[in-house]
This record gives structure tokens, C-alpha cells and sequence, in this order.
């Protein structure tokens, strides 16, 4: 099996060597792993893609390469530049330090890579380890992720819905704010919502005067309604969540066309 792995914190980050063992272990001892992953952090650029700038990208091993650009940019990076057209069979996208459940989906890199992925056709898998108190306490704060995250990813290719369709399913996996020993199984979750907390800004004066805003972001550790991500991580659960890119909201197609009509 041949992997593609990319990240949104960066080439250097530590989830990435996670990441790097869950691939390793996934494709077997005939399989390659290949990093494209972006030269510096992209956390919050969601599936944003660099079109209307060059993006530099440098080989720095046989098999892994670093471009200054999103995710997205480096899954298309992988597959028409140093894939040369030759898609992979899967592309793996984190370990994200901190959750990617609830709103955060819609923000994060992690998850657009995955998705570009998807819209280029190919199996693909986001992954996250939630962080806290117990988590922050541990020698490695990606414990779980490091322990479960095979096991994870090789039950989705065995047992998971793979779509053919145009916006085709791929999957977001949340590790919980636990130790490895202390992890609950898998729950499959919807994505939820965090209520009373929201992304922000916060006003600072640069030494010259000048006036910056910072993006801040809301609690973490609220849990979304009953049996949706957020809330299943916090109770110590892995959770599942297929997804797709399509925004529409179907529910109400049929109720608005008879509004407008």
C-alpha cells in the first residue's frame, strides 16, 4: 500500500513522527509512506489552497518533501508533482495536537487536507489527539493516538463506507484527552457544537504603537450534545465521524423550493 501523510502543524511537528509509526504500520514492510507536509504551521487554514501564489517545495528525503503551503496545497503537491500523477491508496492527515471535533472542523487544515483528498478521489482519514490536563501530565501527550492509532485506521479500511460519489466520504478521528490505558474503544459520534463558546479577537499594541489582533480561540473542554464528538472524547471515547464536503443542506431543499415556488 502506498500512504500519503500531510499535517497542518507543520513538517517538524511531533505528531507528524506519530503519524509516521500509524502509516508505517498500516502500509507493511512492502508498502511506502510518503510525507508532503507543510514547511511551516498551518493550523486554521481549513481547506484553503495557494491560488493565486507559486508554493516552493523541497525534497528532504527520498520520500519526504516540505512546501510552503496548506495541507490542500501539499495533497496536491503530492499527487501531481512528486507522486507524478500516481494517486495514492490513502492519504492519513495529523496527528493534529488538539481536537478537530465540534466547530473546529470547520477551521482546520487537518481536515482540509483529508478532504482535498477526497475530491481527488482518494481514501483519507483526518486525525486528532484532544489535549488536557491528563494528557499534558504524560511523557508523550499523543499516547493514545501513538497506541490506538493503527488499530483505528485499519478498522475504517476494513470495516468503513468508502463511497464512490462525487463528494465522497472520508472520516475524522478524535483521539480523547486521555492516557492510551484509559481509552474507551471507538464511538461513532456526529459532529457537534460547543454552545457559549465561540473563536474571537483579542487587541494588542505592537512596541511601535501599532494595533494587532490576535484570533482566540473559545474553551475546549465544553461537551457538545450528548453522543456527538466532542462530548464522546471527553468521556474517554475514540470517535468516528464520516464526512463529506458537500455543504447543501438537503433537509430543507424540498421546504424551500415549495417557499420559492
Amino acid at each position: 500500500m502506498r500512504i500519503l501523510i500531510t499535517n497542518d502543524d507543520g513538517i517538524n511537528a511531533p505528531g507528524l513522527d506519530v503519524l509516521t509509526q500509524i502509516a508505517t504500520a498500516i502500509a507493511g514492510p512492502q508498502g511506502e509512506v510518503w510525507t508532503v507536509a507543510p514547511a511551516f504551521e498551518q493550523s486554521g487554514v481549513g481547506h484553503c489552497i495557494s491560488y493565486t501564489h507559486p508554493m516552493l517545495i523541497a525534497r528532504l528525503d527520498p520520500r519526504r518533501f516540505a512546501a510552503e503551503g496548506s495541507p490542500a496545497d501539499c495533497v496536491l503537491a503530492a499527487i501531481y508533482d512528486v507522486l507524478q500523477g500516481a494517486k495514492p491508496d490513502l492519504v492519513l492527515s495529523g496527528v493534529n495536537r488538539g481536537n478537530n471535533s465540534a466547530e473546529n472542523v470547520l477551521y482546520s487544515g487537518t481536515i482540509g487536507g483529508a478532504m482535498e483528498a477526497a475530491l481527488q478521489g482518494v481514501p483519507a482519514i483526518a486525525l486528532s489527539q484532544f489535549m488536557g490536563p491528563e494528557t499534558e501530565a504524560l511523557d508523550d501527550p499523543f499516547q493514545c493516538a501513538r497506541t490506538h492509532g493503527a488499530a483505528v485506521v485499519k478498522a475504517l479500511l476494513d470495516k468503513g463506507i468508502w463511497t464512490g460519489d462525487d463528494y465522497r466520504i472520508f472520516y475524522n478521528v478524535n483521539f480523547p484527552p486521555v492516557g492510551a490505558a484509559a481509552t474507551k474503544g471507538i464511538k461513532v459520534a456526529a459532529q457537534g457544537f460547543r454552545r457559549d463558546t465561540a473563536f474571537s479577537t483579542e487587541p494588542h499594541l505592537s512596541p511601535s504603537g501599532k494595533r494587532f489582533l490576535w484570533i482566540q480561540g473559545g474553551p475546549q473542554h465544553r461537551p457538545t450534545e450528548p453522543g456527538t464528538d466532542a462530548a464522546v472524547n471527553l468521556e474517554g471515547h475514540i470517535s468516528v465521524t464520516p464526512m463529506r464536503a458537500d455543504l447543501t443542506a438537503h433537509d430543507l431543499l424540498s421546504d424551500l423550493a415549495a417557499r420559492l415556488g
